[in-house]
């Protein structure tokens, strides 16, 4: 579902590599974890697999695309196959529960009678069927990354990229979150969390990728937060 060969990411003004030499394999319905503190390559890995950079060499495919081989026009359809919630939610403050979601499904054209099908069925899935009125100035923190939630996966995508999902949340907001992808998981959706919150690594005990200054230092099928220092 997701392959790195030989991966390497150096910025224009960069006197280092923000990755180096990163080779990665994640297979479809798996549940990922990436870890690594700041300055680890996270952010340019998510980068590069939303096709927002390209590498400066290295091979990726992901969800069947060469990117290497693709053309700019397909990078919406590429995306399509890949649904992403961000620590800050990224709703839209003047619409709707409802709007927010259905305006994924609006951006790629879906016809009116399937967002109205299932727009209820992803609110009902993160467990807000009955806020679908609300305002996202009406929601706590948990509800908004719910919201969020249901608008990554709208669209039925292959791959879901979690971005510090819990990064803004409270424990138990925090659990319900992860509880949420390990179930998205389940029904076959391959998940990848990029997160900080050794906690849940450690008591998850998913597969765990670590980065540490643009390489990668480890890689445990059911593995916990190495400490750095």
């Amino acid at each position: 579902m997701i392959e790195l060969n030989h991966v390497k990411m150096k910025y224009p003004v960069s006197k280092t590599y923000a990755l180096n030499d990163i080779n990665i394999k994640i297979e479809e319905g798996e549940f990922v974890f990436i870890v690594g503190t700041s300055g680890s390559g996270k952010t340019t890995l998510i980068k590069l697999l939303l096709k927002e950079l390209d590498p400066t060499s290295g091979s990726i495919k992901v969800a069947g695309y060469d990117y290497a081989k693709m053309k700019r026009r397909s990078i919406p359809k590429l995306r399509r196959n890949i649904g992403v919630v961000f620590q800050n939610f990224r709703l839209l403050k003047d619409r709707t529960v409802y709007e927010n979601v259905a305006f994924a499904q609006r951006v790629i054209e879906t016809p009116s009678r399937f967002i109205r099908r299932q727009v209820p069925a992803m609110l009902t899935l993160v467990g807000l069927a009955d806020r679908y009125k609300a305002y996202p100035r009406q929601l706590s923190g948990g509800e908004q990354q719910r919201v969020a939630l249901a608008r990554a996966l709208v669209n039925k995508p292959a791959i879901l990229l979690a971005d510090e999902p819990t990064g803004n949340l409270d424990p138990k907001n925090s659990w319900e979150i992860m509880r949420l992808l390990e179930d998205v998981n389940k029904k076959g959706t391959t998940v990848v969390v990029v997160t900080h919150n050794k906690e849940i690594v450690n008591m998850m005990q998913k597969r765990v990728i670590t980065l540490k200054k643009g390489e990668l230092i480890s890689d445990e099928q059911k593995g916990g937060y190495i400490d750095e220092d």
